[in-house]
């Protein structure tokens, strides 16, 4: 099970202590657990907001909210400031924007980003909490774990050194894309097709975008992927059940 520890020891600040190193191959294997990492969020997401489901439905939200990033380490918001600063300050130039992408520090546009996001996503905790769409709650951070290894499964990794490398040099080929398709069709049979095809197509533009940009993915722009996908599922969840349609 080294490489499901891996998965919930990257990917959640749970505080998990691994006996021994991991191998390159374990390091690599643990993508196949992402979308279950991903699942597990969602379950303790549903957790929290029916522990406090007697409280007022913005209270609800910002608590679930605050949970998630918590959880999370923030790991991917990080990475999705990262890359707006970068995008933003390497005007089209590839190394530039590689070399602002790598600084830790984050600029305006980064902190908007930020808030935008985690603003959208809070508007749509409210809405699911209202309507009870208590499965977006487990969907979101479900399909954010999911796109995560399907960019890197089809992505040139860019930045060399660090697990991002280790990850993409031993990616499991062969079961990877089976993983995915299991995860991507029960996510559809729980939520619908519609929102999964809008995060798919999301999917598809980050990637034709970063390839443009930097020639593949790093670490910070599959973290903004992961952000930007989780708060569309919710957005596309709230839409397509919503009153107005019919």
């Amino acid at each position: 099970m080294t490489p499901l520890m891996i998965a919930l020891q990257f990917l959640t600040a749970i505080p998990i202590r691994l006996s021994r190193s991991p191998k390159a191959e374990e390091s690599g294997a643990s993508l196949l657990w992402y979308p279950v990492v991903g699942f597990l969020v969602g379950l303790l997401l549903l957790l929290v907001q029916w522990s406090v489901a007697g409280l007022p439905i913005l209270l609800q939200a910002a608590l679930v909210l605050a949970f998630w990033v918590a959880l999370t380490g923030g790991l991917h918001l990080d990475g999705l400031a990262d890359t707006v600063d970068a995008w933003v300050g390497g005007h089209g130039d590839r190394e530039k924007t590689l070399a602002i992408m790598k600084d830790p520090a984050s600029g305006p546009m980064g902190v908007l980003a930020l808030v935008l996001v985690l603003l959208i996503k809070f508007a749509a905790l409210v809405t699911v909490i209202e309507m009870n769409l208590w499965w977006a709650l487990l969907i979101a951070p479900w399909i954010g774990r999911w796109l995560l290894p399907a960019l890197l499964l089809t992505t040139q990794y860019v930045r060399p050194g660090g697990l991002g490398q280790v990850l993409s040099e031993h990616i499991p080929r062969i079961w990877l894309p089976a993983v995915l398709f299991v995860h991507g069709f029960a996510m559809m049979v729980i939520g619908g097709f519609g929102w999964l095809l809008a995060v798919l197509l999301l999917g598809a533009v980050w990637r034709a975008l970063i390839k443009r940009r930097v020639g593949g993915t790093t670490g910070d722009t599959a973290g903004a992927l992961v952000e930007l996908g989780e708060a569309l599922a919710l957005v596309g969840l709230v839409w397509a059940n919503g009153p107005f349609v019919s």
